[in-house]
């Protein structure tokens, strides 16, 4: 039994310290891989004289110390310390072993693996963690002992192999501190810690209650008090609170973190940077002035049905063509006041009927004067001082209507080739032009000029009449006539 022990013991040891020697475990251990365990021990002895396994009145008492390191996620390694006493006395009567008794102190030290089902089975954060353990290494003992035919061993101490396998529970309090509960079995490589090697190796039952301190301090990148190794979210801004898997609360779990989230009581979108939005326009409630009816963010959340720009609670004139400008009532602008829109209104800058398309209407007699003509001199195109008073009254009608236009048409009589009378007759409707011009026409563009040169005489002249009987006919003919026109109105060009 003494030999199989030891191999036992040998081989756990061996065992321990080939992974201790392996640097590329360490290097995927975990962020605290050094643990310290210290604990009470209560032993229970079972040899020649006595049997004291789950027998709670006789517990004797005990202590250790464990240096833990982790390997993998389901197993460490440790160093085990233990020390304690423990004794027996049987007083059966007529008994082999009749009044035999010892006392001891006993310590142990060894190598020991750790078979976590957390971890591996369960999570290594659970907060119940049980596990297997074995161990192998060596006692040390000093014991006084009384056997029944009175012989006496006295301070009697011996070094041997030791071993031992057992089971635990771990409880975990935080990433730093955990307490366990275990036993272990205990088998010794002698016989003699009671007085009698005559048997089976002494043994002992050894229950361990004690507190667990994790070593070092766990990576934490983000600083949010949580791992990395267990951070789901490792790049959480500073400051920010976490949950326990290190991501941002969430209060109304709609996906946007309560840091980030405007409404963190109210489940939201992204888009809306958590806050609601019934009507899906991507406006938040709070800032949607018509949160029940899709919209812009330039309107507020509200619909802008004809695209003038203007919400559509506020716009009195919902239907206005596109492109249409418009003031804050969403209405066409009016800029003359006279109830035609500028869009509509011909002369947008004076005030007239819709019938007129919103361009003044002359006067009849405004109309008679625009009828006048200027008469030219034969073969002449300046304006004779007879007609500038005329005139002089046109420039005062086109003050009056500064949106209208005013065709200047030229003509001449027969007498002369039609190439020549057709250059007289432009000449005679620019000089025309040209004195209204000096007169102070606004807009001097609005003053067209046509020549129809001798295609339009106002009476027929015969030509095979001497010139001295048709100078008066031909006087008719020789003129400059005027059309006052609103810009909407076709000007006759021919």
């Amino acid at each position: 039994m003494q030999t199989q022990l030891t191999k036992l013991s040998k081989l756990a040891m061996a065992l321990v310290f080939l992974l201790l020697a392996s640097n590329g475990l360490f290097a995927q251990s975990s962020d605290q891989p050094t643990n310290i365990q210290i604990y009470g021990s209560a032993l229970q002895y079972k040899g020649e004289i006595d049997d004291q396994y789950f027998e709670s009145n006789k517990l004797e008492w005990g202590g250790g110390l464990n240096l833990n390191r982790y390997l993998t996620s389901g197993i460490d390694a440790g160093l085990h310390l233990t020390y304690g006493s423990t004794e027996a006395r049987n007083s059966e009567v007529g008994g082999a072993f009749n009044n035999a008794n010892f006392d001891a102190q006993m310590g142990t030290a060894m190598l020991a693996l750790r078979l976590k089902l957390y971890g591996s089975l369960l999570k290594e954060d659970a907060f119940i963690g049980p596990y297997l353990q074995i161990g192998g290494g060596g006692a040390w003992a000093k014991t006084d002992a009384f056997r029944a035919d009175g012989s006496r061993q006295e301070d009697d101490k011996f070094i041997t192999a030791a071993a031992k396998g057992g089971a635990g529970i771990r409880f975990r309090f935080s990433d730093a501190v955990s307490a366990f509960i275990e036993t272990n079995y205990v088998i010794i490589g002698q016989d003699k810690i009671d007085g009698y090697d005559t048997g089976s190796n002494d043994n002992f039952l050894q229950h361990n209650v004690g507190l667990g301190f994790n070593l070092g301090k766990a990576a934490d990148a983000d600083g949010d008090g949580v791992p990395d190794r267990r951070d789901q979210c490792p790049d959480t801004p500073a400051g920010v609170e976490v949950d326990r898997n290190g991501c941002p609360l969430d209060a109304d779990a709609d996906g946007v973190p309560d840091y980030q989230d405007q409404c963190p009581t109210e489940p939201g979108t992204a888009a809306t940077q958590g806050c609601p939005d019934r009507d899906g326009d991507g406006v938040a409630d709070k800032d949607d002035q018509c949160p029940d009816q899709p919209g812009t963010a330039a309107m507020q959340g509200c619909p802008d049905t004809d695209g003038d720009g203007v919400a559509d609670p506020n716009d009195q004139c919902p239907d206005t063509p596109a492109g249409v400008q418009v003031g804050p009532d969403g209405c066409p602008l009016d800029g003359d006041g006279d109830g035609v829109p500028d869009y509509q209104d011909a002369c947008p800058n004076s005030a007239g009927p819709g019938t007129a398309n919103g361009c003044p209407e002359l006067t009849p007699d405004e109309l008679r004067l625009i009828e006048e003509k200027v008469r030219f001199e034969f073969d002449q195109a300046r304006v004779q001082d007879a007609y500038k008073q005329l005139l002089d009254s046109i420039v005062i009608v086109l003050q009056k209507y500064p949106d209208h236009v005013l065709l200047i048409k030229g003509h001449a009589d027969y007498i002369g080739s039609e190439e020549y009378n057709q250059a007289l007759s432009e000449a005679r409707a620019q000089n025309v032009k040209d004195y209204l011009v000096q007169q102070g026409v606004q807009n001097p563009d609005r003053l067209v000029t046509r020549g129809y040169g001798e295609s339009q005489p106002l009476v027929q002249v015969n030509e095979r009449l001497p010139r001295r009987r048709t100078e008066a006919l031909r006087l008719i003919n020789r003129r400059v006539g005027f059309e006052m026109n609103t810009p909407d109105m076709q000007l006759d060009l021919d």
